[in-house]
């Protein structure tokens, strides 16, 4: 058995000011992790955390986030998924890495968001629908809605997953450092 993580994310901001007034709820974007540290984590978010307006396909970076969004609050889930599964997963995500530049945030998309009418616009997502739609096609079906409908408050309200962490980013990084490195000694 594997798993993967989704990440729950509570950025400051304008922009996500206004989404977590639309969903109800104050966490505004969804991260796809394959390791509990979060180094091979992805999301259609922000091509540089400083600047809102650009937004795709990205690697997320640690550092970088933790820079300019420090006080930035996480709610961590673990969900489980066969090895192929996941193998599967780390190859679409590879694959979207390597075209990274042509996948983007969907914005024309969010007015049928509001109105819970499904939309698709070939390479763009939102957040949520792109990780919805990225384990649905490999048999992970979370939700029984299109994925463009999703939000980051459906997977907020999922239940029968483990939750392994809630709490600052920089505190859930620095126990997961501490622990990486306490397992590399020998007592």
């Amino acid at each position: 058995m594997a798993e993967v993580y989704i990440a729950l994310v509570d950025t400051p901001g304008f922009f996500a000011s206004i989404i977590k007034k639309v969903i109800g709820i104050d966490y505004c974007h969804v991260v796809l992790s394959l390791d509990e540290t979060f180094d091979q984590a992805y999301s259609i978010n922000r091509r540089n955390p400083a600047i809102p307006f650009f937004a795709g396909f990205v690697k997320e970076d640690s550092v970088k986030i933790l820079r300019k969004f420090p006080t930035a609050y996480y709610r961590i889930i673990r969900v489980p998924c066969s090895m192929e599964q996941k193998k599967a997963i780390q190859k679409e995500l590879e694959s979207c890495y390597e075209r990274r530049w042509t996948i983007h945030y969907c914005v024309i998309g969010l007015p049928f968001l509001l109105v819970k009418r499904p939309f698709y616009q070939k390479n763009h997502y939102t957040c949520s629908s792109f990780l919805a739609k990225l384990l649905d096609e490999q048999g992970i079906s979370l939700f029984d809605k299109h994925s463009s409908l999703v939000t980051p408050r459906d997977f907020y309200e999922l239940t029968g997953f483990e939750k392994i962490y809630e709490g600052s980013f920089s505190s859930y990084l620095s126990d997961r450092v501490y622990w990486k490195e306490a397992k590399g000694h020998a007592w």
